[in-house]
């Protein structure tokens, strides 16, 4: 029977990949990949040989109505990112939505996603929270901040190593040098840390150290 299942795989960790999701790239016809080389590493060391197709930013509008056939002719697929949960600021909405349209059953499973642990370990209010994902690098980034500025809710952003120190100086020109901020980075792999505090004392800290690896920023919303 014809199924999309969407399947995190793990942010670094590779022991957070689920026995269920391992069950499911064993079994599927077919797994969408954003990069066959990342995604054949994590098969190789779960012992997977289901053959690979890359899907990616790049090519998904093109490859939406080639899966959604494959799926009609009766086969299974899986989608999987380069880590994480697919469609979390990565590609996945498209194909999800196309096989919503054409009446194909789509599964996702349970697992890794970056934002998570990230807002758990923040120590900010996470009983209501915003996800915003990257914001826009030029064309609407200040308009953007400046509705941000009102958001009550906490609020979560991914941001890239080389740009932290810009978008930390952003924030404090738009939210305030006070701001509570929570920046975690390497999350679940051997360096990870998690540093707390001012937008202020944040932002100094990052510009003192220049950080590596992938990050999650955790912002408190505006006091009502």
């Amino acid at each position: 029977m014809s199924k999309l299942y969407i399947v995190p795989t793990p942010i670094g960790n590779l022991e957070d990949m689920t026995l269920r999701g391992i069950q499911v790239l064993k079994e599927v016809d077919l797994i969408l990949a954003e990069d066959t080389r990342t995604s054949g590493k994590l098969l190789k060391h779960f012992d997977i040989d289901t053959p690979m197709q890359s899907h990616h930013m790049h090519n998904e509008h093109k490859m939406v109505d080639i899966v959604v056939k494959r799926l009609k002719s009766g086969e299974t697929i899986a989608l999987i990112s380069d880590a994480g949960t697919p469609a979390i600021s990565d590609p996945g909405f498209l194909v999800t939505r196309a096989c919503i349209a054409n009446s194909i059953e789509v599964e996702c499973l349970p697992g890794a996603t970056a934002f998570v642990p990230a807002l758990v370990n923040s120590g900010l209010p996470n009983d209501k929270f915003v996800f915003e994902g990257f914001l826009p690098v030029k064309k609407g980034r200040q308009t953007r901040l400046k509705f941000l500025a009102e958001e009550t809710r906490t609020m979560i952003f991914y941001e890239s190593p080389h740009k932290l120190v810009k978008t930390l100086t952003h924030f404090a020109e738009y939210f305030g040098e006070g701001r509570q901020v929570s920046v975690s980075r390497e999350l679940t792999k051997l360096y990870e840390e998690t540093i707390r505090g001012t937008m202020k004392s944040v932002g100094a800290h990052f510009e003192a150290k220049p950080p590596k690896g992938e990050l999650v920023i955790v912002v408190a919303g505006r006091k009502k």
